[in-house]
């Protein structure tokens, strides 16, 4: 463990946006906590890369819907590295597109828990630890929102919309709450940025589909969006906090 380690969380860093914000961060001198849920392999391919850049990183498995796991695993990022310097909070979920008569609370709910109160959940745990009112040394959070959150997405992820109106407001909120605290806390919102997610949905081509409704007429790569992420967590932007800053192309 080395006490003066920058020590970075990236939730969801097994592909897509997390992916590439583990990349850029650590690029950016930052130790790595690598979260992911089922996909062990892509994590492990992402820590072997970290490994051949001679940057220290651990594999930490958990469902941050779940608050025992997430006090797990941020006791196990406390034993790997020491205290967390910045939390990026980017795993989220969504389901199979469709308007508001497809939905029902199962599904509803699975969004929430994962997307509102896991984000809440690992938020609390790194305000625990950066708090200068806790002992810590302070510290960044960077939400990861959806330009949804601004559209409400009709007839395709309403649930999921919803879910990232709530981080917006959250992240204004807890912005405010810790300002004193040495925290700074901001989101990113990006737009139609070309992951896998968009097949979990049942549309792998959905951003080639929507491409000439983005002004700059092409969907954005997720180094893109980690680029906004390094910027907000970075000192240079030491005065910038309860900010959203959208990655969409001009949308």
């Amino acid at each position: 463990m080395q006490s003066n380690q920058k020590v970075a969380l990236v939730t969801g860093a097994s592909r897509g946006i997390g992916r590439a914000t583990a990349m850029e961060l650590a690029r950016s001198g930052f130790a790595i906590g690598i979260n992911y849920l089922t996909s062990e392999e892509p994590a492990q391919q992402l820590k072997n890369e970290l490994d051949d850049m001679l940057v220290n990183s651990v594999l930490l498995q958990a469902d941050i819907s779940d608050e025992p796991q997430v006090e797990a695993m941020f006791a196990q990022l406390d034993a790997s590295f020491g205290r967390l310097t910045a939390l990026v909070n980017n795993a989220g979920v969504l389901d199979v597109q469709g308007s508001l008569l497809d939905l029902n609370a199962q599904r509803i709910n699975r969004l929430l828990q994962t997307n509102v109160t896991g984000s809440m959940l690992c938020a609390r745990e790194a305000v625990k630890r950066m708090s200068t009112a806790q002992g810590g040394a302070g510290g960044s959070i960077v939400n990861v929102s959806s330009v949804a959150a601004r559209t409400g997405s009709p007839n395709e992820y309403l649930d999921y919309a919803a879910s990232k109106g709530a981080i917006d407001t959250f992240t204004k909120g807890l912005a405010s709450e810790v300002a004193g605290q040495g925290i700074r806390v901001n989101a990113v919102r990006p737009g139609f940025i070309h992951t896998q997610m968009h097949a979990d949905g049942g549309e792998p081509n959905r951003v080639e589909r929507l491409a000439s409704s983005i002004p700059m007429q092409r969907g954005g790569l997720p180094e893109e969006v980690a680029s906004a992420i390094r910027f907000l967590i970075s000192e240079q932007a030491a005065y910038i906090s309860g900010s959203i800053v959208d990655v969409a192309g001009g949308r």
